[in-house]
């Protein structure tokens, strides 16, 4: 009887032991539970703080920091600027100004869709119109430099029915081939039909089939021409054996992280992109040039083309050689300050400065896309509501460098 009770309360002691070392267990376990995230909020590489006022690339550059100091006095005489001449309250787009990726002013009006009100936003895409000439040139320079085009090679030996036998690469690029207008087919061609959607290759089979004359002899005019981008867009077609579009995408968008930019597809996006409107609101309706690309069609946000504009000064995107070749002008046979490059517009001054640029107009969609060079600065104005507002936008140069611009008389 002795020995019954020893032996119950012997197991009765183990099992108190064992209680106990289980409550520590679960205690223990318990505790580590809700002490595991606390502690990982707090681990620098489990959260990553973001500032909307810098913008990055995943590319190495070397610029500098830009000051709050300069930040917010620039911002103030931007700011001002921008209000009095530009985002009036008819506006309808987008609008920034940044240094080494540090915006320094940007704001967002009017509606991407005014039947929808589908307001403007820094992430809403735009039709940049001729602003895409400037993203199409880098694309060719891109693969230059991978060794798939030559800037001097003869378009005929990418496009055999190309009928221009003189016509190179780099006429196209800097507007001095001399073709054919393809907005004017309609006035030189007998029996032209106004309902027929054209393409890219549609422009270049119209070309080969009616061999309409040069306007100017190659490489001896500047004329600006959008059927030298149409052609230069099948030109990289060629080349890669993929589509423009998706060439753009992986060598330009994707890279740079343009989120939000893109070519468009005509015949299935037309009616889900931002509207072009005329001034009076009333929606600009489509024509048969609106699918040709390479010129044109590009849909981007001002914040994705200061990604694309960083990009041009790292040295890791496109060689120093060839972006020099971009930005130099090529047509002095007149006299004034305008001049072309590839794919970029300068104005050239006797006084020694030289700012590039490129504007757009495409049915109720205008934009300006300044870059300084010597500044790191760059301006975007976009619109999808016919204005010439816009274009002002490249005088707020004179607020970062010595260019010859007075605002105050704006």
């Amino acid at each position: 009887m002795i020995n019954q009770q020893a032996d119950y309360h012997i197991r009765m002691i183990k099992k108190s032991i064992a209680l106990a070392i289980i409550s520590l267990f679960f205690a223990f376990s318990c505790q580590k539970k809700v002490d595991a995230p606390l502690l990982a909020h707090y681990i620098p590489e489990e959260t990553t703080a973001t500032d909307s006022s810098q913008i990055t690339i995943p590319l190495e550059l070397n610029l500098k920091p830009v000051s709050k100091e300069f930040r917010n006095e620039k911002e103030n005489e931007v700011s001002s600027y921008y209000k009095k001449y530009i985002g009036t309250t008819d506006f309808s787009g987008g609008f920034i100004v940044a240094k080494n990726g540090v915006v320094i002013y940007e704001e967002y009006k009017g509606y991407a869709n005014y039947a929808k009100k589908t307001v403007n936003e820094e992430s809403t895409p735009l039709h940049l119109a001729s602003v895409s000439k400037v993203l199409t040139a880098t694309l060719v320079l891109k693969l230059v430099q991978e060794n798939k085009i030559d800037l001097n090679e003869k378009v005929k030996t990418y496009l055999p029915s190309f009928p221009y036998q003189n016509t190179t690469i780099k006429t196209l690029l800097n507007h001095r081939s001399g073709l054919p207008h393809y907005t004017r087919f309609e006035i030189l061609i007998k029996g032209w039909s106004l309902r027929t959607m054209l393409s890219n290759q549609d422009v270049l089979t119209i070309l080969s089939k009616y061999k309409l004359a040069l306007n100017t002899k190659n490489d001896t005019h500047f004329d600006y021409c959008n059927t030298n981008y149409a052609i230069l867009a099948l030109v990289i077609e060629a080349v890669t054996g993929k589509s423009y579009p998706l060439v753009m995408q992986e060598k330009i968008f994707e890279p740079l992280k343009m989120n939000n930019s893109f070519v468009i597809d005509f015949n299935t996006q037309k009616n889900a992109v931002s509207q072009s409107y005329k001034g009076n609101n009333v929606v600009h309706s489509w024509d048969q040039y609106d699918a040709i690309y390479g010129d044109k069609n590009i849909y981007s946000t001002p914040r994705d083309l200061v990604k694309f504009d960083l990009a041009t000064y790292s040295n890791t995107f496109l060689r120093k050689d060839l972006m020099a070749e971009a930005l130099r002008g090529y047509s002095y046979e007149k006299r004034g300050i305008r001049n072309y490059g590839l794919g970029i517009r300068m104005n050239e001054w006797e006084t020694g400065q030289t700012l590039h640029y490129h504007n757009g107009w495409w049915h109720g969609n205008t934009s300006s896309y300044t870059t300084m060079k010597n500044d790191t600065v760059v301006i975007i104005a976009l619109s999808n509501k016919y204005t010439l507002k816009t274009y002002k936008a490249t005088k707020l140069a004179a607020l970062f460098g010595d260019y010859p611009y007075v605002l105050e008389k704006e």
